[in-house]
């Protein structure tokens, strides 16, 4: 199968669903957000936040047919139209066709709150000369080497959703003496990008990145403002 085949079905994937705790739209997806008085704000696509999961499956009906399913985890419910983009250009060395697990998301900051489920379909041609696949999020890849088949990984143990009032404790450091172990937030548990602000810093440059995690530290080390950003 050439790559803009590939490329073709992989554009009619980002019609696929976007599961969430919250109920969607009929046309699917949130509707972008609105400023006060304003158009609606801009949306770009980017990686995810996090890819947990690949599932393949084969069917035979029809000349035969490999969907891809992959699902993730996005940072806010703001996301929306989530879909797979092939980078593997012709017959790979390897047999891995590689993806790109992208949404789209306001250039706005995001709330804490908790993560929300991101799933995308993908389907193959049968007579691909693919041996297994990877998709890559914004902060992680999964290869799955046997199709059909499936590949997982535990979500991360913090979204810091509730992370504002408790102590940042750094990789390496300590928590303070007498703290609770649910009154502090561990970077280690943290895998994605994570800019901390302290209270003596300035900020030279301010690009947003929808899966960088911003924590703003007051004098006693504690997360006194955070937001997706």
């Amino acid at each position: 199968m050439n790559k803009s085949l590939i490329f073709a079905l992989a554009c009619l994937s980002a019609a696929t669903w976007t599961l969430s705790a919250q109920a969607q739209p009929a046309s699917g997806g949130p509707p972008p957000p609105q400023s006060a008085g304003g158009p609606p704000a801009a949306v770009v696509p980017w990686p995810v936040t996090m890819v947990t999961s690949i599932e393949v499956l084969r069917s035979a009906r029809a000349g035969g047919l490999d969907i891809i399913r992959v699902r993730g985890l996005v940072s806010s419910s703001a996301w929306s139209s989530p879909h797979l983009i092939p980078i593997t250009q012709g017959e790979p060395v390897d047999g891995i066709l590689d993806l790109i697990f992208q949404g789209t998301v306001p250039t706005t900051p995001a709330s804490l709150g908790p993560f929300m489920p991101f799933e995308a379909l993908l389907p193959v041609a049968t007579g691909h000369p693919y041996k297994g696949v990877r998709v890559r999020s914004g902060t992680n890849a999964i290869t799955l080497k046997t199709l059909p088949g499936y590949a997982e990984i535990a979500a991360p143990k913090e979204d810091c959703a509730k992370c504002r009032g408790k102590f940042f404790v750094a990789k390496g450091a300590q928590p303070p003496a007498g703290a609770a172990a649910d009154s502090v937030v561990r970077e280690a548990d943290l895998p994605w990008n994570v800019r901390i602000i302290k209270p003596t810093e300035g900020l030279p440059s301010y690009a947003f990145d929808p899966n960088r995690l911003t924590l703003v530290l007051s004098e006693d080390g504690r997360i006194v403002d955070a937001a997706w950003d």
